[in-house]
């Protein structure tokens, strides 16, 4: 609206009463417009509106939109302008009308083209201003928008652009500030400068205030036994922590599930909303245990009704040790199949060698004790035992054949069949030969033929005999010779008490050093040879400890007696030459009969 305008209208007034006066007292009545001059007009004009100063925040009324600026009145001399950008919304539409009443501020109450110039912006920042150092004042709660992450911690929208530092963002350090951008907060002004423009937010404090007065309510309902709500706040290796309100309990591992737990990210995350019971409470400490798995009732406590002996169950295999499995029947429940009681077959060293993780098996309940919440279970159980029929199946004196399954020091167990393994003690390998050591004539992995001697199957023992299928080489020579008889053979060892003289393969005998010659042999070796050949003469016999004694002398007398009997000479000597050689000889007998040496 013009200065001129506005001047002809006071003109066309007439005499007024009631007008302010340049001193602030009522305005002198105008009778005729002629009798005033010009500047008390100018006067009368200027108080006809209200005194306004720059930096005043004023409220307008909307009066023209056009496509730059908005026109507005705020019952001044002159309109004002705003630029048509501060009356946009965040989707650039304009969101005021002609009529609408707006807050505006007063930078200059005129330009160079007769306007005065307001700003909205200034003005709305300015009534920010106000309540944010009222919130200050009064310490009342705030809302802004996280707007992005800055050195030392967040900006944040509450109307201008205030600081949020990382240390007053939680009540406990948060690592990832990026999460929290565009997020709703409320928070707290701890600091303000309108000067410098500066604005320090914290939702720390905020949130301390909530959690104390949370945690006073908390702590006035919570007692042992009772079942609560609660967040899972924090996970950790051995338990989780839960929020109840202020206060934060433990859940151990250990009371999580009846059954196994490897970790307790396998059942909770944070921020998972869950029901756990108040184990223990500890009100001046104030510290709380919590469980999880004592919602529900404790499987061992009914388990010898679902699990009675010789019943066969459905298992998964959990764990694996060198001398078991640990078996889950369901949750809470595990049970031990030990390794011997996995397979008929006693060749499993180790329970991975049949069984792996994971794996499902069937076994049977051969023990359960409720108290100490131990079962245990076997698998072999669930096929026929090959012992049982073990009698029928290998009569004595049958022959077999196997594998040879592993060699010891005093034999070699051979497998017959699955899970029946048969031992050939090292004195069974061989009628002739002394074997020190299975190995000597048998092979891990070799296929044999063997005799069954023994069985015991009670005590699952099977014994076996390999020489047992040729004939005793003892046996045959014992029936075919007889003390007294003249035997070729050769020496194979010598020793400091005789020789040994092998008669044929496998078959030794003994020729002692007094045996070996009519005279006095200190030491055979002087006189005898390895592999030197001679005749001798079996003087003893003994078929249980497989023992021949030879001698080289008695065959030698035989041949001087025999020589003696029929000399020619005999029919020229004197009967008392004859007897007295007799004589003579038989007194030679008898001194070596008693060591003695012969005059």
């Amino acid at each position: 609206m013009s200065l001129a305008a506005d001047h002809s209208k006071l003109q066309g007034r007439g005499r007024k009463s009631g007008m302010p006066g340049p001193t602030g007292g009522p305005a002198p009545i105008i009778e005729d417009a002629s009798e005033i001059d010009q500047d008390s007009l100018l006067q009368a004009y200027n108080y006809s509106f209200k005194n306004l100063e720059e930096g005043e925040v004023i409220t307008g009324t909307i009066i023209k939109v056009t496509e730059s600026n908005v026109i507005i009145d705020v019952g001044f001399k002159s309109e004002g302008l705003i630029p048509i950008e501060e009356f946009r919304d965040e989707k650039g539409a304009i969101a005021v009308q002609p009529g609408d009443k707006v807050d505006v501020l007063l930078e200059n109450t005129e330009d160079r083209n007769g306007y005065m110039i307001l700003s909205r912006e200034k003005a709305e920042r300015m009534k920010i201003w106000d309540l944010i150092e009222r919130a200050y004042q009064e310490q009342t709660v705030i809302t802004g928008k996280v707007i992005e992450r800055i050195k030392g911690g967040l900006a944040v929208d509450i109307g201008v652009r205030a600081f949020l530092p990382g240390s007053q963002v939680d009540l406990h350090p948060v690592r990832n500030l990026d999460s929290l951008r565009g997020e709703e907060l409320r928070m707290r002004v701890i600091k303000v400068n309108k000067r410098r423009g500066n604005i320090v937010l914290s939702r720390k404090a905020v949130l301390e205030e909530e959690y104390y007065k949370q945690k006073e309510v908390t702590l006035k309902n919570l007692e042992e036994g009772k079942i609560v709500d609660g967040v899972v706040k924090n996970i950790t290796d051995y338990g989780a922590f839960v929020d109840l309100g202020g206060i934060d309990g433990l859940l151990h591992i250990t009371d999580m599930s009846w059954g196994r737990v490897n970790h307790p990210s396998d059942l909770f995350e944070v921020g998972d909303k869950t029901q756990v019971k108040i184990l223990k409470f500890d009100r001046l400490e104030e510290k709380v245990s919590l469980g999880y798995k004592q919602l529900t009732e404790d499987p061992w406590l009914t388990a010898a009704e679902r699990y009675p002996r010789n019943a066969r169950v459905k298992a998964k295999v959990v764990s694996l040790t060198d001398y078991g499995a640990f078996v889950e029947l369901e949750e809470g429940i595990e049970g031990l199949i030990h390794i011997s009681e996995m397979t008929w077959n006693k060749r499993i060293k180790h329970p991975s060698k049949i069984l792996t993780v994971g794996s499902e098996v069937e076994a049977a309940v051969l023990e359960l004790d409720s108290e100490n919440r131990r079962i245990s279970l076997g698998m072999k159980q669930t096929e026929p035992n090959p012992w049982d029929l073990i009698e029928e199946k290998y009569a004595i004196n049958s022959i077999v054949t196997g594998k040879v399954r592993n060699l010891t020091d005093f034999g070699a167990f051979i497998e017959v069949e699955e899970g029946v393994d048969g031992l050939v003690h090292v004195s069974d390998l061989s009628w002739t030969k002394k074997i020190k050591h299975p190995s000597e004539v048998l092979k891990k992995g070799q296929d044999v033929r063997a005799v069954v001697l023994n069985v015991d199957a009670d005590n699952q023992r099977l014994s076996l005999g390999i020489k047992q299928l040729e004939p005793d080489k003892w046996e045959q020579f014992f029936s075919e010779h007889q003390i007294g008889d003249v035997v070729h053979g050769r020496i194979v060892r010598l020793t400091t008490f005789g020789a040994f003289v092998e008669l044929t393969e496998g078959i030794e005998g003994l020729c002692h050093v007094s045996e070996l010659d009519e005279k006095r042999i200190e030491n055979p070796e002087t006189q005898f040879e390895v592999g030197q050949e001679l005749d001798l003469k079996i003087i003893k016999m003994n078929l249980l400890e497989r023992k021949i004694g030879l001698s080289v002398r008695a065959l030698k007398e035989e041949g001087e007696r025999d020589t003696w009997s029929y000399t020619p000479e005999v029919g020229t000597a004197s009967i008392g030459e004859l007897a007295g050689d007799q004589l003579g000889e038989f007194r030679k007998k008898a001194q070596r009969a008693r060591g003695g040496e012969s005059d």
